[in-house]
């Protein structure tokens, strides 16, 4: 069933009709292949430089976060058939994303189970930038912007020193952008069939339930696909993708509703008290206001890169502000009302800011800013009439126009290098491995140990040896799950070692066990230096503290209980 109308009131004669074979052909490619090689070049081209770039040292940098950790044990846990999560499942994110994450990882941890570690996993990710990168292209092209335009927005999204850092993280979030650019590029899909827009409602459910987050975006796709449907049908295409939307969306709280878990009640977690936690956790403050939380989170953002997000924001005033007058504009008037709307809020005073919140805004930041930049360009070549434009008029605005690209690429070249230079060069993760390796060769005994540590190391003490649950456990656990707490009647007392990550001492004054267990520990092997240190204590020990550089002082090392 397709919405495919004429485009204009009067006919086409035959002689300039298309032959059957050149239509088919040109429903199917859309305008991202339509006589496209030069477009399949320039995306090959690109794709490359960001899969290298973003490849290329992606386990040393950045440094290894505890999310990422929490997502690849879910999924670990997955494809060990032990259920959803690591431990007890509550309702925090739906588990679509880390069972995705499973099925990424799946053939590697199958053919070497110690490869199922944050840093040698992150290479799954670069599947999902890829996935993006092409779809981002794909969607300017389908929004008619011109080939340099998209290349452009390509390149910001997937070179950007912010882009690297956070599209090399095992988060959910990334997962949750490629089902949304999927969703983009089939509402504005050129053919207008209707099971293009059913697909796009689709997409964006599972979008959703990989990350439900995305949910602040929706608003975005569905004027995006008003806007390219056909005005006779899509009202009934609207409706379509709305309603496969909601179908899909409702699977969460269904599972939750038929597993009994959907309101609280006695010896069971709820999806209701999943929903409370997010909606009253403490707000990080006003954004713009120093010292707050979100504060903080928005000069890391602007740390590795200002110009795609203060640029992006630009670019989306711009096309909003421009919306009647330009034909780019109105275009771009999704994606520019999903960074908006995503802008907006980020800002609210009481809200909750995380920092890979701006993952989800990446690629719509791209494209208004590459589609702001061609409208720009577009207006400086223009002349009044074409007809009337002499030449000199001609090479000036020409010039003035190389000039801008010039000072363009003068300023944000060198910062980009400078950042991507530090992500394929650096290793932030050297601690991470020193004590991963002292735990598997210095603990004599791991089966018979039992070790507080962050999700950032696990998995790697899983592979190790150490009991999962009950020898390696995650620390938030050892205080928040009472089928952990009920395996520790002396709390601190029952443990051997605690690694005190920064992640864990950060959390540690919210947990009393983990508190006292960092309290009554003497270090035994500390790596690295500054705030980003990894201590191993053990815990009520005294002996030989051994550091990355094998300094030696007074602590006790060795052996479980």
């Amino acid at each position: 069933m397709t919405s495919t109308l004429p485009a204009a009131a009067t006919p086409t004669a035959p002689a300039q009709r298309p032959t059957a074979p050149e239509n088919l052909s040109a429903r199917l490619t859309g305008p991202f292949l339509r006589g496209s090689r030069p477009d399949l070049i320039l995306c090959a081209a690109l794709l490359t430089a960001i899969l290298l770039v973003q490849g290329w040292n992606i386990a040393a940098y950045p440094a290894l976060s505890d999310d990422e950790g929490t997502y690849l044990a879910q999924a670990w846990a997955v494809q060990q058939g032990k259920g959803l999560a690591h431990y007890t499942y509550w309702y925090d994110h739906p588990p679509l994303g880390w069972i995705q994450i499973a099925l990424l990882t799946w053939v590697p941890a199958h053919l070497d189970p110690s490869l199922m570690t944050v840093g040698s996993m992150r290479l799954a990710m670069l599947l999902v930038s890829a996935a993006s990168a092409v779809l981002l292209y794909v969607l300017a092209r389908r929004l008619s912007l011109p080939r340099r335009a998209a290349g452009l927005a390509m390149v910001l999204f997937g070179l950007s020193p912010l882009s690297v850092v956070l599209q090399r993280e095992i988060f959910l979030d990334n997962i949750a952008v490629t089902w949304m650019l999927l969703a983009f590029c089939l509402a504005a899909s050129p053919s207008r069939h209707l099971w293009h827009h059913f697909g796009a409602g689709l997409a964006a459910a599972t979008a959703v339930l990989t990350k439900e987050t995305m949910l602040v975006v929706l608003p975005a796709l569905f004027v995006t696909m008003w806007r390219h449907g056909h005005r006779d049908t899509r009202k009934f295409a609207l409706t379509g993708a709305v309603t496969a939307c909601v179908l899909i969306g409702t699977a969460y709280p269904l599972f939750a509703l038929l597993k009994g878990e959907l309101l609280p009640g006695g010896g069971h977690v709820s999806l209701w008290e999943g929903i409370t936690y997010q909606m009253s956790r403490p707000g990080s403050g006003f954004v713009l206001e120093r010292g707050t939380g979100a504060y903080g989170v928005l000069r890391s953002w602007l740390y590795y890169d200002r110009i795609l997000p203060l640029g992006g924001l630009a670019g989306a005033l711009l096309l909003l502000v421009t919306f009647r007058r330009s034909v780019t504009a109105r275009a771009l008037a999704g994606p520019a009302l999903a960074v908006a709307i995503l802008a907006l809020v980020a800002l609210r005073p009481s809200g909750y800011l995380p920092a890979m919140y701006v993952v989800q805004a990446l690629p719509f930041l791209a494209l208004v800013l590459a589609g702001g930049a061609a409208s720009v360009a577009h207006a400086v070549l223009r002349g009044r009439r074409a007809a009337q434009e002499s030449a000199r008029v001609t090479w000036g605005r020409r010039g003035l126009a190389a000039v801008l690209v010039v000072a363009a690429g003068s300023y944000v070249v060198p910062r980009w290098y400078d950042g991507d230079r530090t992500a394929v060069t650096a290793d932030a993760n050297a601690p991470y491995r020193a004590a991963s390796s002292w735990l598997r060769t210095e603990v004599k005994d791991p089966e018979d140990t039992r070790v507080l540590v962050d999700d950032g190391l696990w998995l790697d003490l899983v592979h190790d040896g150490y009991r999962p649950g009950l020898g390696a456990i995650w620390f938030y656990k050892a205080d928040l799950d009472p089928a952990v707490t009920r395996t520790l009647p002396r709390g601190w007392k029952d443990l051997d070692y605690v690694v005190a990550s920064p992640t864990v001492r950060r959390d540690a004054a919210d947990l009393p066990n983990v508190k006292a267990a960092i309290e009554h520990s003497t270090p035994v092997a500390t790596f690295g230096t500054g705030e980003d240190r990894i201590e191993i204590r053990r815990i009520g020990g005294t002996g030989d503290t051994r550091d990355i550089n094998g300094t030696t002082t007074t602590a006790r090392s060795g052996g479980g209980r």
